[in-house]
């Protein structure tokens, strides 16, 4: 099966990539579902999140890391740092970016840009703890042609933290790790806000 999986990596990389990146995004948004509200599943908001994110993520970012490796060939530290920076200067930001105003956008959002403000730098700032390391193991470590799929199973993770962001969250990690953490908590404070 993943010897199967490779192969077709190989003979279309385009297809197999992006297709595998936004249903692991995709994913990633169930999975904070049910995390959130095991009894009901919002497949609106999935199918949302999978049209940004087989749009645009899973495109941009096939053809973002081939130009990088274009540029910058290679799998020496210099030519990866160069990456690295390169990468959470402008495709981390544009990235979350699109997230955030494209999800709103197919909700029929009056300000598209109002999870943005209010999350975005919270958001990019907890990306920089994440994705550079992510990042790094895939520009050292993996084929080109698998590194938009290697994103997307990192991104299946970021999607999980990016959905509560949105709908429950700040942006920050340290919010996030609460509410994973006290889930009976969770649930007895959503019930006296809504009684209130």
């Amino acid at each position: 099966m993943r010897k199967s999986l490779f192969q077709k990596a190989k003979v279309f990389p385009w297809i197999t990539n992006v297709t595998l990146y936004g249903c692991l995004f995709a994913g990633g948004d169930l999975v904070h579902q049910y995390l959130a509200h095991p009894d009901h599943i919002d497949w609106r908001h999935t199918r949302h999140v999978g049209i940004v994110a087989l749009s645009f993520h899973g495109n941009f970012n096939y053809f973002w890391l081939r130009a990088l490796e274009r540029r910058f060939p290679g799998r020496s530290l210099g030519m990866v740092l160069r990456k690295l920076v390169l990468d959470q200067s402008f495709a981390s930001p544009l990235a979350t970016s699109v997230f955030y105003t494209g999800v709103s956008f197919l909700e029929g959002k009056e300000d598209i840009f109002e999870d943005w403000r209010a999350k975005f730098f919270n958001t990019y700032k907890t990306g920089l703890m994440y994705w550079p390391f992510m990042q790094f193991l895939n520009f050292m470590l993996m084929p080109l042609y698998l590194r938009t799929a290697f994103m997307g199973c990192s991104a299946f993770l970021w999607a999980t933290f990016l959905c509560f962001s949105r709908q429950n969250g700040d942006g920050t990690a340290a919010v996030a790790l609460a509410w994973i953490m006290a889930p009976k908590k969770r649930l007895l404070t959503r019930k006296t806000n809504e009684e209130k």
